[in-house]
């Protein structure tokens, strides 16, 4: 039957083959259950699809991703940048798993100044815009960029309030960080623009890699402070200067100050892979930092521009970029990055020290991060095809989804719904109910009402999250949970569609629809670990929403309920009369007193206690 099967297979991949087109555009691939393993682009869609399917050597990460290819989808886009975007698209939406996959939000701390306001200050951000400001950075690694401003502005006097600072402001007076020494205090005019500027260009100078100057300085404030016996401030001055010494330490020999580069190093033992990058600023080496990497590309460069692409969404691009690896869509990289920059991949001298220095990194890295793999490949990938082989289930639970109630003696009934793909939280696919139709405390009906809507949402192709299909749907309880929930699949003609079972926590039996006798998973398998991991984590996700809406329904007051009437002027109103009782006896004369609450409002509330008088009547 297998080889039947792989034929027929062949077959049809062999036919789209034959329709491709020579232009630019995005694949698909995906498994036998439909689910996408890997999205890739291409300037010439045919030549590139049909090399994964030639009978010709491949990397092994490529032969493992292509033997479990059962289908592809193509789609032609008008331009490789074109085709650029809607790759990235689709492997945000959905995270195939033989594709490099960098965290979103992982962005690194840069040192911003506005060099356009007339007293600039250092503030650390994690998006770098094209504002015209200087960036420096990003900081990790050891480097911590709140540090290095504390560092600048012990020495230089650099303000770091967020006051709007004009040619006609005057603060009242100076701040605690002026007395402190701290800020040379521009807001009451201690200090003129071209002054400040000087500090300032000190201060820039020393995030560009010129250390010294901001090292004698503290050390001379060291020891004035030493002898006027302010031990405490001598003490943080001399962590400043470690932090100074942390700096110096990075420094590359024979590099000027001025060159900030990226090196990227690419290792693979031909199944698993590291990108190690190595930030050069400065001359100073900020950090280096390792990513383990799977994708299922067929050049090494290609790897490693998909890398690279995905590494710069959120971080500054410096003018130099040193690779281990040649890659031949250096134009579209130029063009993604809006400016042309000096790509190396054949270095010398000093260039090839910190390529080596890189590669090296990422040879120790993956010796370290493959066993962490196998782990996590056991308890991912491994534990759901065990899954699948201990319960019979006629696919492989790729996406899997859980439901839990929580409710408190049948009061403000929720029902969470968890997400795991590939083995892992998906928590961007989470969703939750409000029971609605439910009255008093009743479980069997409350999970019926959240798959009902969840399952017309599917029929309905309604959301994101809901119209995806799940591979196994999970209910958290026994058989008579299972049987309700079940008659629900019944109902929309899903049953042979989508797989559901119950675990019941007792004694982690499992539950099938229609059969009494539980099966019973080893104790301690990854199998079963997965399926109490997204049970635990269904369970976790309900009781939060619950205890969210409860607390929420808690600290409401009456004055919620009145039109007009938001956080701000609530909690103005409870600051001047104590409550809301108290709010419901006042005038409109009175009401007027309070910020923010003009006429029209007073007498909106007025006679909104005037209608309401149970609204304000207190517990017997």
């Amino acid at each position: 039957m297998k080889k039947v099967y792989n034929i027929n297979m062949n077959e049809r991949i062999k036919d789209k083959l034959r329709q491709l087109t020579t232009k630019p555009g995005v694949y698909v691939m995906r498994d036998e259950s439909g689910n996408v393993i890997y999205v890739g682009k291409a300037k010439n869609l045919k030549n590139r699809v049909s090399q994964y399917f030639r009978n010709s050597p491949k990397p092994s990460k490529v032969q493992a991703m292509v033997d479990n290819v059962d289908d592809f989808d193509y789609f032609i886009t008008m331009s490789e940048m074109d085709a650029l975007a809607l790759e990235s698209n689709l492997i945000k939406k959905y995270q195939p798993f033989y594709n490099i996959l960098l965290k979103d939000g992982k962005q690194f701390p840069y040192i911003k100044v506005d060099m356009t306001q007339p007293f600039p200050k250092f503030e650390i951000v994690r998006k770098v815009k094209k504002d015209g400001a200087k960036y420096f950075g990003p900081y990790f690694a050891g480097l911590d960029a709140r540090e290095i401003v504390k560092v600048i502005n012990s020495a230089f006097k650099i303000r770091t309030c967020n006051n709007k600072i004009t040619a006609t402001s005057m603060a009242k007076r100076e701040c605690l960080n002026y007395s402190l020494g701290l800020c040379s205090a521009p807001c009451t005019k201690r200090i003129n623009v071209a002054d400040y500027r000087k500090e300032l260009d000190k201060a820039i100078n020393f995030l560009s890699g010129n250390d010294e100057e901001i090292e004698e300085i503290l050390t001379k404030k060291m020891e004035q402070a030493a002898q006027n016996e302010n031990f405490e401030n001598a003490i943080i001055l001399r962590d400043r200067l470690k932090m100074v010494a942390k700096l110096k330490q990075r420094v590359v020999a024979n590099l000027p100050k001025d060159v900030s580069k990226d090196i990227f190093a690419y290792y693979t033992d031909g199944l698993s892979g590291v990108i190690t990058n190595m930030v050069v600023r400065g001359g100073k080496i900020l950090g280096i930092i390792s990513y383990p990497c799977l994708d299922a590309e067929l050049e090494e460069g290609q790897t490693l521009f998909n890398f690279i692409v995905q590494y710069y969404q959120n971080l500054l691009v410096p003018n130099e970029l040193i690779l281990s690896h040649d890659i031949e869509d250096k134009d579209l990289l130029y063009d993604v990055f809006g400016k042309k920059v000096n790509i190396i991949t054949n270095p010398h001298g000093i260039n090839k020290n910190l390529l080596d220095m890189a590669m090296e990194n990422a040879k120790e890295y993956l010796t370290k991060h493959i066993e962490k793999e196998r782990l996590r490949y056991n308890n991912t990938i491994g534990a759901m095809k065990a899954l699948q082989e201990k319960l019979g289930l006629t696919e492989l639970p790729v996406r899997m989804e859980c439901y839990d109630i929580s409710n408190i003696s049948g009061t403000n009934k929720v029902c969470s719904m968890v997400v795991f793909k590939n083995g892992e939280p998906s928590k961007k696919d989470y969703r939750k109910f409000k029971i609605k139709t439910v009255k008093g405390s009743n479980d069997f009906a409350s999970l019926r009402e959240a798959i009902t809507r969840r399952l017309k949402r599917y029929i309905e192709q309604n959301g994101e999250s809901f119209s995806e299909k799940p591979n196994l749907m999970i209910i958290d309880g026994g058989k008579g949970q299972l049987s309700s929930c079940y008659e629900i699949l019944q109902e929309f003609g899903l049953e042979k569609e989508i797989q559901m079972i119950s675990l019941a926590k007792r004694i982690e039996e499992v539950f099938f629809p229609n059969n009494p006798q539980p099966v019973l998973l080893k104790v301690a398998s990854a199998e079963l670990k997965l399926i109490q991991r997204i049970r635990d984590e269904a369970h976790r996700f309900a009781i939060t929403y619950h205890r969210n809406i409860r607390t929420s329904k808690q600290t409401r007051t009456t004055l919620d309920e009145i039109p007009g009437v938001g956080p701000k002027k609530r909690d103005a109103l409870l600051s001047a009369f104590g409550s809301s009782e108290e709010v419901a006896k006042a005038d409109i004369d009175l009401l007027q007193t309070v910020p923010g609450i003009n006429r029209t409002l007073a007498v909106q509330i007025h006679k909104y206690f005037e209608d309401n008088p149970i609204a304000y009547a207190p517990e017997e």
